[in-house]
């Protein structure tokens, strides 16, 4: 096995191996040669090569997402480090491990006219844990004569390995994006046949024991409410032990609110949030109104859930997270700084269900809701509503589905999706500009066949996501094209100007025909409810190369469509 020959290189190589982060993604260039040999000649390393550093970003935001642990970003000096920023802030605020490493030039060499310099230290200070700024390391051949020099490259190291366990630590213990700026002498390229070091491994720390002390006065609030909400964010499958999930269910008290992205599931969740309270009048929503919410889980997508809840405060608001609690609704007043199981073993191990028509009352609006909702989907033409009514049921089971941002995701939430499905989407920070990436990263770590589910100007934004060399054979992706941004036509807005169609709408006739035939993409078009029905048929059958299938959906009637849904279904 060969290393680079710069210690430096060697030092962060071997703390990734020492803490298990095992999966690479390297973008090719110079500076950063000393750790790309150090990566790719160790086999203990499996590494991934991806050209464009914005992708390459959130092909391993979606490794990320599935390992649910560290992986890392390795990339050459200059403004290839920026690059990584959208996925950076994605993860930071999705709780997802990255570790960038960031090759730089020597500190002497900053803002002094050299190409491909900037300003790397601290670039990411707003949405990262952790920003580690190594020392550089001159290779010193032979016993240094120079004793200040030597005690000087012994401290630089002592200060390097500190910083490297320092950040890979972070990225373990609270599960975010960590920064470490690796600044390189040259010449870059030398490998030799022995490590020169040995530095120290400093463990991460074992998480905090919840502290259960005063957890009898807030079971006392909760019991003796009648009216409680748990609204569940973002989270991984499985994250909640089933058994917990059941109790909750139980409680004539208690309504359960999920989101497409939660991944529980129980008969008596209330899993379609805006077809409940979409359409509710000032009475309605003061009747849902809860005394207590208790919140779990990552981002929300339901705007009508946080206007409901801004609006109509609950007495109390109590969130469970290992991390961080949103004041997302303005009425925080509980953190419990725990796992939702770890709460719930404490919170609910005698908990007795109370006695309440809260439940009663809503489950009675939603299995109206559920009438009407079908009643309307029996009256509508082919549209983006059409097409997402088709599409879901046909997803075989067991399928990881990625969604993307806008349009996309705020349809899921009016579906009853399949439950052996597990569900993701970059939700920390919406952004429309990795949803390929991620998707393509995420089928490359799981075994599960992926299907990604997205729109046309996300689509085609990130249309460098399909040049890479590791798509598998039954990854899938769905586009629906309404010939531009089809979510400002919900929105408020003249939507007859020439400006509106320019610069809010982006109005295009591009399809993805083309970049299938580039990137070796089986490809399916459609364009009306029965060819689309034809094509799902076949459309995940296994095959030899991954497949694309393009639904084109009438521009102007979309949002027309869906507007009206919130009236039928009152």
């Amino acid at each position: 096995m060969k290393y680079s020959k710069i210690p430096l290189a060697q030092t962060v190589a071997f703390l990734c191996q020492e803490k298990g982060i095992k999966n690479i993604v390297i973008s090719p260039g110079s500076r950063n040669a000393p750790l790309t040999i150090s990566f790719t000649e160790n086999p203990f390393f499996k590494t991934f090569s991806i050209v464009d550093e914005r992708c390459a970003a959130f092909f391993a935001l979606g490794m990320a997402q599935q390992f649910q642990k560290p992986v890392a970003l390795v990339c050459t000096s200059g403004s290839a480090l920026l690059n990584y920023y959208p996925a950076i802030a994605e993860a930071f605020y999705s709780d997802i491990p990255l570790v960038v490493l960031s090759a730089d030039r020597p500190i002497e060499r900053i803002d002094i006219g050299d190409g491909q310099t900037i300003r790397q230290k601290n670039v990411f200070e707003n949405h990262i844990l952790y920003s580690a700024n190594l020392y550089s390391e001159l290779v010193l051949e032979g016993t240094p004569q120079n004793e200040k020099l030597a005690q000087k490259q012994v401290e630089s190291r002592k200060h390097n390995a500190q910083e490297i366990n320092h950040a890979l630590n972070a990225a373990i213990e609270r599960n975010g994006p960590v920064h470490i700026n690796i600044p390189f002498y040259e010449p870059l390229y030398t490998k030799v046949d022995s490590l020169s070091v040995a530095p120290i491994v400093i463990k991460p720390n074992a998480k905090p024991i919840f502290d259960t002390s005063n957890i009898g006065e807030f079971i006392n609030e909760w019991t003796a409410a009648k009216r409680k909400l748990v609204l569940v964010g973002v989270s991984k499958p499985n994250a909640v032990l089933q058994p917990y999930l059941n109790i909750l269910a139980e409680d004539d008290s208690v309504i359960v609110l999920t989101e497409t992205t939660s991944n529980i599931h129980h008969p008596k969740f209330f899993n379609c949030i805006d077809q409940l309270i979409g359409s509710l009048n000032d009475d309605e929503f003061k009747a849902l109104q809860p005394d207590i919410l208790l919140t779990f889980g990552g981002m929300v997508v339901s705007k009508k859930i946080k206007a409901f809840l801004r609006h109509y405060q609950p007495k109390h608001h109590w969130h469970i997270d290992e991390k961080k609690a949103f004041n997302t609704y303005f009425c925080l007043d509980k953190h419990f700084q725990t796992s939702p199981n770890i709460f719930f073993d404490s919170f609910l191990k005698n908990y007795q269900p109370q006695s309440s028509e809260y439940f009663a009352h809503w489950d009675a609006i939603r299995n109206l809701r559920k009438q009407k909702h079908e009643a309307y989907l029996n009256t509508i033409d082919f549209s983006d509503f059409k097409a997402f009514e088709k599409i879901f049921p046909a997803i075989p089971d067991n399928y990881q589905l990625q969604l993307g941002n806008s349009s996309t995701i705020r349809y899921a939430q009016l579906f009853n999706i399949n439950n052996s499905l597990t569900i993701f989407c970059n939700r920390g920070t919406s952004g429309i500009e990795g949803s390929t990436s991620t998707a393509i990263g995420a089928a490359v770590a799981t075994n599960r066949p992926t299907v990604l589910l997205t729109g046309d100007l996300s689509f085609f934004y990130d249309s460098n996501a399909l040049w890479n060399d590791y798509i598998p054979n039954n990854f899938r992706i769905i586009v629906i094209n309404n010939g531009g941004g089809g979510i400002f036509r919900i929105l408020p807005g003249d939507k007859g100007s020439d400006d509106f169609s320019t610069y809010f709408e982006t109005t295009h006739k591009h399809t993805a025909a083309l970049l299938c035939s580039m990137y070796g993409f089986g490809y399916q078009s459609v364009n009306d409810e029965q060819g689309l029905v034809e094509n799902l048929d076949d459309f995940f059958l296994e095959s030899d190369s991954p497949k694309l299938l393009e639904i084109a959906t009438p521009r102007i009637t979309n949002d027309l469509v869906l507007l009206e849904y919130f009236k039928a279904v009152k």
